[in-house]
């Protein structure tokens, strides 16, 4: 057990796994700054085709390498409403083999060049002016940090080579694979990352202390603990969301346990098609001479590990692929109840997916669309209020206005979040952008209720405009909601090349605005027109000439010039 608390253990392991995860971390945001915008371009060619599902699960996990950062995504996805339960599964099935890449890589033993890498990454970083070797100094730096810190962890297990208590619980571990698929799915709930937890199995393995067998079953543990951190992600979320998470779940216990049953059949398969003996020991000083020091007292099994990670995974997803329908209809009966969606609630932004800017941005500028469509149907709906004083609308404003106040706070808090993160100018741009929508967006819905409040002053009061006034209120709110709704559409349409006829509906709302105003006038003087109505009547004017200014801005901002 003093072994086991050696300080030079404890500190190394844990020393060597932070290297370890912020190595992921910065490589990881490297590569999603490089191939984000590709990424969002693979997500948003999804079909309902189950093999381009996993295709897309592998493709997404290789770019930003964690399969939990996929299927975390993934149900925030479903969450809002992006993906099908059934689409989600294939692209989750998929995400399992793209995860494997990250084992592939460390199982190659390149640790002698992590401090070179560091050094060159860190360089590029820090004194390049080109975003794109920036980008690459990231990956560059992760990488060098990720081997170095698998390198500490190897040293620091050192000590543990001449302990007998741990030599005996990995022989347990050995004896009883439950066991080491239990430790395994708890060493990676524990720190959140099946690549870490491969790394430490690598780094145990490499270093002579546990067998190729052990291995193995530390290796199925980890695929069911990394499906935990899904299951986590879901909490709080929709029907859908959930069934997807269990989904994760069940496909992957469901493969460990069969695996389990035929695990000398796999483990033979694996070492057919893995070079070297797992188990061999380097014993004599010619054989120590004859591999590097970096390859460890084992210099076959960290690729049999690695080998042994992709074909479980690549065997589990051939399997469960054709099955797909098969597991949502198990999820749905396992995860009862009806989606009961509230059409006044977030229906696309979602924190999950935070870490992966491009996709963030996408989901809250789809989340604005939707914003731009409500304060559109306020400013009909009010228009239409003014029209037959239907005071059955007004719920429906006010709830609509509501929303709009709700949907401006979580967006701005969204873009607010991801403005914190690692983002390239682009994404920076595009944030103030979305930003300033958002606000005026709401300033529309603030106008709109100023309106209607006129109109309910105007009916309680049992005022009347002139037969002129009517029509010029009339008049002004439907050029009003004919240049929302132009914008509205450019908005869906990512159409930039609206500015010139922005322009001429801005000036044509001014001038109206104008006329108009001149026309009241001008029946005050001629007595046919009284003070009290009037009032009513300019402030109308002057919140429809608002909401023009307003809808002009956002136009600005779709065409890129704000």
């Amino acid at each position: 057990m003093s072994a086991l608390l050696n300080q030079q253990l404890l500190f190394g392991l844990f020393g060597g796994l932070g290297m370890f995860l912020l190595g992921m971390k910065v490589m990881s945001e490297g590569l999603q700054k490089i191939a984000g915008g590709e990424m969002r371009k693979i997500l948003s060619a999804l079909t309902n085709n189950r093999f381009i599902g996993a295709l897309v699960g592998i493709a997404v996990t290789a770019i930003i390498q964690s399969s939990s950062a996929t299927t975390v995504m993934v149900v925030g996805f479903v969450n809002a409403g992006l993906l099908s339960l059934v689409q989600s599964i294939g692209i989750v099935l998929g995400a399992n083999i793209g995860t494997t890449l990250t084992a592939q890589i460390i199982a190659f033993k390149i640790t002698k060049y992590a401090l070179p890498a560091i050094g060159l990454g860190v360089g590029l970083k820090l004194f390049s002016k080109n975003k794109k070797y920036i980008y690459a100094g990231e990956i560059i730096l992760g990488f060098g940090l990720l081997f170095f810190g698998l390198s500490t962890m190897q040293s620091a297990f050192s000590p543990l080579k001449t302990s007998e208590d741990f030599r005996q619980l990995f022989l347990l571990v050995g004896d009883y694979k439950l066991l080491g698929v239990l430790i395994g799915a708890l060493l990676t709930f524990i720190v959140q990352s099946s690549s870490a937890t491969i790394g430490i199995t690598l780094a145990l393995a490499s270093s002579g202390l546990i067998t190729f067998e052990a291995s193995v079953a530390l290796i199925l543990g980890e695929n069911i603990g990394t499906t935990i951190t899904t299951n986590i992600a879901a909490i709080g979320t929709n029907l859908a969301a959930k069934r997807t998470a269990f989904s994760h779940f069940l496909f992957n216990v469901i493969g460990v346990l069969y695996m389990l049953i035929m695990l000398p059949v796999f483990m033979k398969i694996v070492s057919a098609i893995t070079p070297g003996n797992a188990d061999f020991i380097i014993q004599t000083q010619a054989q120590a001479s004859s591999y590097a020091a970096e390859i460890g007292d084992k210099p076959y099994i960290a690729r049999h590990v690695a080998n042994t990670h992709t074909l479980f995974n690549l065997i589990n997803t051939m399997i469960f692929l054709p099955f797909i329908g098969l597991l949502a209809k198990i999820s749905t009966l396992v995860i009862r109840g009806e989606d009961d969606l509230d059409d006044f609630q977030m229906k696309f932004i979602d924190d999950r997916v935070l870490n992966t800017p491009p996709v963030a941005i996408g989901q809250a500028r789809r989340e604005t669309r939707r914003m731009a469509q409500l304060a559109l149907e306020m400013v009909e709906e009010t228009n239409l209020f003014l029209e037959d004083g239907d005071f059955k609308r007004i719920r429906t404003l006010e709830r609509k206005e509501e929303m709009v106040d709700v949907l401006q706070r979580e967006i701005l808090g969204f873009l607010v979040k991801l403005s914190q993160k690692s983002i390239s100018a682009e994404t920076s741009e595009a944030i103030n952008s979305l930003m300033n929508m958002a606000d005026d967006l709401e300033r529309i819905g603030d106008h709109c209720e100023n309106i209607w409040k006129l109109g309910i002053r105007k009916v309680e009061g049992k005022i009347t405009f002139t037969h002129s006034g009517e029509n010029e209120v009339s008049h002004i709110g439907e050029k009003t909601y004919n240049f929302l709704q132009f914008v509205t559409e450019a908005m869906n349409q990512g159409d930039k090349t609206i500015s010139a006829e922005a322009i001429g509906f801005e000036d044509e709302i001014d001038d109206l605005e104008e006329s108009l105003r001149t026309n009241h006038i001008a029946r005050l003087n001629t007595g046919e027109c009284a003070v009290h109505p009037g009032l009513i009547f300019i402030d109308m004017l002057h919140s429809y000439e608002k909401i023009g200014d307003h809808t002009y801005k956002i136009s600005e901002a779709i065409s890129g010039e704000k």
